[in-house]
């Protein structure tokens, strides 16, 4: 199957100058304040609103950690570069647009959010993909695009493609490890709602091990299997397409608006005293 990622890509960037121009003026207004003053500000910054029909308490939303990487990123560079990992879910496989997919509406939350810091969120997924396939990836584009952040959006391919789980959790474990020792901070992004995985044993183990690895390598999750049940049974839009695996268009809003406020709140405003240990992280799973 083919990414979106070059079709994005070109998208992106034909966005940046007119998102450029729209800022001119305040560029060159923030250009005579004191730079330690805009890094001051920058350290005040709420983590953005989630809207009624995707709000979800913290604790179903993700377990936290903190992202030093991007934080100083955020504070020196003008230009924040995000990698976008995974499988269907990141390529955007029941999204009515390109500009409906999670990665491309995060990019817009994130610089509605840092109005003075520009983001440029490459989306490669591809569908079908298992753990094993994305982790090659990620180190290529890591080692090409030297990235501030990468969102890993893992698991649910595994859990229909029958891998072992214990190979799974090594495939995760070593690549996040190699992330980390090249100083690029990761959160990882759990399982696919549906109500058709509610039961599943296989969904429900597999969930508990990208809890526990979280917890282990203290990298933020976002709980999204959590977080979009929540949402499903608490408010009246639906969240899925029509082959009721895929997201909708609500659904990756929702998907983005949940990892913006969960990566802001790790970056500027996070007590990750808050973070569970790997018993907790056990214990916080069906």
């Amino acid at each position: 199957m083919q990414s979106f990622s070059g079709g994005l890509n070109r998208m992106e960037k034909a966005m940046y100058p007119s998102r450029r121009l729209a800022r001119g003026a305040a560029a060159l207004i923030a250009i005579s304040l004191p730079t330690t003053a805009l890094f001051a500000a920058q350290d005040t910054v709420a983590p953005p609103r989630l809207t009624w029909d995707c709000e979800c308490p913290m604790s179903k939303l993700a377990d936290p950690a903190a992202l030093p990487h991007f934080a100083a990123a955020l504070k020196q560079k003008n230009t924040v570069e995000i990698v976008a990992i995974g499988s269907s879910s990141t390529f955007g496989i029941g999204a009515s647009t390109l500009d409906r997919t999670y990665p491309f509406q995060l990019q817009d939350i994130l610089e509605r959010t840092f109005p003075d810091r520009d983001f440029f969120i490459s989306n490669s997924g591809i569908g079908g993909e298992v753990a094993a396939q994305t982790a090659k990836r990620v180190m290529n584009e890591a080692t090409l695009k030297l990235p501030d952040l990468v969102l890993w959006q893992v698991g649910t391919n595994d859990v229909l493609a029958g891998i072992p789980i214990e190979a799974f959790k090594a495939t995760v474990q070593s690549t996040l490890r190699w992330l980390k020792y090249h100083g690029i901070d990761t959160v990882l992004i759990g399982l696919q709602y549906s109500p058709a995985v509610e039961n599943s044993a296989r969904h429900q183990a597999f969930s508990r091990a990208i809890s526990e690895l979280a917890a282990e390598e203290n990298v933020l999750l976002v709980r999204r299997y959590d977080a979009m049940r929540f949402v499903a049974l608490t408010k009246w839009e639906g969240l899925l397409s029509g082959d009721g695996l895929h997201q909708n268009d609500h659904g990756y809003h929702c998907m983005a608006e949940h990892i913006a406020h969960a990566v802001v709140a790790s970056a500027v405003s996070l007590d990750v005293s808050t973070a569970p240990t790997v018993e907790e992280a056990r214990r916080l799973q069906p």
